[in-house]
């Protein structure tokens, strides 16, 4: 359904109304239940939703498919309203950041990251993903790999240089700092 569901897909004022409640109906129920757990408050989740989604309505245009996932981009926005809504629940009661709600945010942070590699992981060619997979994630070194793939040592060595250096520019694009 992801493909399917678009903030912006003719450009139009009507048809983005359209993609609009599409990604709401997609993903509302997800950003809800995140915000929720998130910020402990039903009524303060649905005000982040509703904030989400006006964020989303006013950089439409600026989202962009080949970049990441609707779902993703929308997680993003999300996690930035829930952050500007701890932080001012936190000045309104003039007292830091309770403990829960700051490691709920780390975890937020997690997880956005975590989704956003994944993202950029998949745009890999697939001999490149195959090297990185297995050597940074699985913990192979790169003989074993080559070993298993039948080439040469040398080969996995170039295949992973090239592959950290795609999901580096990837990242870059998605709007990383690294």
């Amino acid at each position: 359904m992801e493909s399917s569901v678009a903030i912006a897909p003719a450009g139009s004022e009507e048809a983005d109304e359209v993609g609009l409640r599409s990604a709401f109906l997609a993903h509302g129920g997800e950003l809800f239940g995140f915000a929720r757990r998130a910020l402990d408050d039903s009524n303060v989740a649905e005000d982040v939703v509703q904030d989400t989604f006006v964020r989303a309505w006013r950089a439409r245009r600026r989202f962009d498919a080949e970049l990441g996932s609707l779902r993703t981009w929308l997680f993003a926005i999300e996690r930035n309203v829930i952050i500007d809504y701890a932080r001012a629940r936190a000045s309104r009661a003039s007292q830091p950041l309770d403990e829960d709600l700051a490691s709920d945010i780390d975890d937020i942070e997690r997880a956005m990251v975590g989704w956003q590699v994944e993202e950029a992981v998949r745009r890999l060619r697939p001999d490149h993903r195959h090297v990185l997979v297995e050597i940074h994630y699985r913990g192979r070194s790169s003989r074993e790999v080559a070993i298993d793939l039948g080439i040469p040592e040398g080969t996995v060595r170039s295949r992973l240089f090239y592959s950290m250096r795609s999901l580096r520019l990837t990242l870059e694009e998605m709007g990383w700092d690294a």
